[in-house]
């Protein structure tokens, strides 16, 4: 699983229609361990998240398990929205 920031929205009018329904959100990677934000990418939103929310990431074939989404085109889902992450200082 991936931790990341909502950034942005996609919108496509033409699409394959196994994603017909699903909201498709701009996500960017980040390291908790030293607040570094990596690459962007585009997850399927299963929660209803929105910019500027931290959220829990699914990839590959465990994107699809969500019910909804078994059968769509998705190889990222936002599965969860974060309320805090705890991370141990190392010394």
């Amino acid at each position: 699983m991936i931790i990341g920031d909502v950034v942005g929205n996609v919108w496509a009018t033409r699409k394959n229609d196994s994603l017909t329904g699903l909201k498709l959100m701009i996500v960017k990677r980040l390291d908790v361990c030293d607040d570094k934000q990596y690459e962007s990418f585009v997850a399927a939103d299963l929660v209803g998240a929105g910019i500027g929310e931290r959220v829990l990431v699914a990839t590959g074939s465990a994107a699809r398990q969500y019910a909804d989404v078994a059968n769509a085109l998705v190889d990222a889902a936002i599965i969860g929205i974060i309320d805090q992450v705890e991370v141990k200082q190392q010394p």
